[in-house]
């Protein structure tokens, strides 16, 4: 009788673990990128500016412009390839926008700064941003999201704002948001409820 309440505690556990964690988990082993966040951030405080948060939907457009440049070359061996504080330009932008199912009347405030430094050292990577002409973002409290991408030598950052215009937040994302969370709700209850029940019987 112990062994089998064990076993129902256990199955229980991991059910819940199963039905009620978040699907959408998202394991990043770009250290470069988490680097270049906490350095920012970091440049940021020291500036009494608020820590820029993460963006999962600029990131994702981040990825995407990183992915342009992937085989074009670092003509400047010590830092940026680009003129800092020009945002790049692309014939496919709209599609890049549409894979991460946003437009431009939710990115238009936002900006697009692209870098390419060999090796992605951390130390060049961020002074690539902190020491250019893309600092004047940085130093902005109107940017209060960022993303970042990377492939290659290329590492890209993506600031956000809190108005509509710059959210990067999807509008089909926010029509269904509120009903999404009630769902959402009302199948977590259901899902301990059923658990529970399911408990008594093995016990």
């Amino acid at each position: 009788m112990a062994a089998l309440f064990h076993f129902s505690l256990l199955f229980t556990v991991l059910l819940s673990s199963i039905l009620l964690s978040n699907h959408s988990v998202k394991c990043d082993d770009h250290d470069e990128e988490d680097d270049l966040y906490q350095g920012i951030n970091k440049y940021r405080e020291s500036l009494n500016l608020t820590s820029l948060t993460k963006n999962e939907n600029a990131n994702c457009f981040a990825d995407e412009i990183a992915g342009q440049f992937k085989n074009q070359p670092c003509t400047n061996t010590t830092g940026a390839n680009t003129v800092p504080g020009t945002e790049p330009q692309f014939s496919n932008y709209p599609d890049l926008l549409n894979k991460c199912q946003l437009n431009i009347s939710n990115t238009r405030d936002g900006i697009v700064m692209p870098a390419c430094v060999p090796g992605l050292v951390s130390s060049v990577v961020l002074t690539n941003f902190t020491q250019s002409l893309y600092s004047g973002n940085l130093n902005d409290s109107k940017y209060t999201g960022i993303g970042i991408g990377s492939e290659d030598n290329w590492i890209v950052v993506v600031l956000t704002t809190n108005t509509p215009e710059g959210s990067f937040v999807p509008e089909t994302e926010t029509k269904t948001d509120s009903g999404a969370n009630f769902v959402s709700k009302i199948g977590s209850i259901y899902c301990s409820m059923f658990l529970l029940v399911s408990n008594l019987f093995l016990l």
